[in-house]
């Protein structure tokens, strides 16, 4: 038994999102080169921001795309993707970073900057599955999730009031536990925005989040998965897709053989959608 009563796999399962998270970070920077990165505190979040160089073809405002990391991962996590995702010319991306470092959510040594948005038992999801108890966790609202809304809530107030940011351009998403943030954040309140981006996410709060998906009826939604996730589950994350899409909101989905996980193929569809909701 771990410190803190933690058993030992629940560990590795922890360190499993961290090494996610490093592989998706350290194969983009291998194969790209990075741009120029500021990282800037907008509203209560410390956010890495990019902007896409290139001629602007539209007259209407550029897209801002908002991507939050995963679980573990470090705030930089997702920088690289601004240079992987074919957005168009003159799209910003932001990056925020989770308020929490991980080390003071775990009863054990975490080593270098993870953090997370709120506590996970990482291992849940798997015993769910063996057990079949899978509805009990898609209708838990997640203990934590509430201040880090609100965080996220202020910062994208900020934008518009502070950048001139048109909420209307704002596309909100993440990676993990940061789309299912993402989701929260859009379910939770009425504000504009251009879209949703969920990455490897999965269905949470579903009592509360499935009645409130109607009044976002039409909202561009990027969705992506991998069959073979062993973090979180697929079946959950079609389970989310149904139900985005019984909605009514523009559910744009792509599967890929493979895990927890940002491949080419998914960024190339981003980039796809990106530019068509631009």
């Amino acid at each position: 038994m771990a410190p803190g009563g933690q058993q030992p796999s629940a560990r590795r399962r922890v360190e499993r999102f961290q090494q996610d998270g490093r592989r998706i970070h350290h194969l983009l920077f291998a194969s790209l080169c990075s741009p120029v990165m500021n990282a800037v505190e907008v509203g209560p979040l410390r956010v890495r921001k990019i902007v896409k160089g290139g001629d602007k073809s539209s007259a209407r405002p550029p897209l801002t795309v908002v991507l939050m990391h995963g679980f573990g991962a470090p705030g930089d996590d997702l920088v690289a993707l601004a240079g992987a995702i074919e957005a168009p010319a003159g799209t910003t991306f932001l990056f925020p970073e989770a308020p929490t470092p991980l080390a003071e959510l775990m009863p054990y040594a975490v080593y270098g900057d993870a953090r997370a948005w709120w506590p996970i038992d990482v291992g849940r999801f798997e015993r769910a599955m063996r057990t079949g108890t899978l509805n009990a966790i898609v209708d838990e609202i997640p203990e934590g999730i509430e201040p880090v809304r609100d965080a996220v809530g202020a910062m994208l107030d900020a934008l518009e009031r502070d950048a001139n940011v048109p909420g209307d351009r704002i596309v909100l998403g993440g990676f993990s536990q940061g789309s299912m943030l993402a989701l929260d954040v859009a379910l939770r309140s009425s504000r504009p925005l251009a879209g949703l981006v969920v990455l490897s996410g999965t269905l949470l709060a579903a009592k509360e989040w499935v009645p409130r998906m109607a009044l976002r009826k039409g909202l561009p939604v990027f969705q992506s998965h991998g069959t073979e996730d062993p973090v979180l589950p697929y079946a959950v994350a079609e389970q989310l897709r149904r139900a985005l899409d019984d909605a009514g909101l523009r559910v744009g989905f792509t599967s890929f053989e493979g895990g927890h996980g940002i491949p080419p193929s998914v960024l190339r569809d981003l980039g796809v959608w990106l530019r068509q909701i631009a």
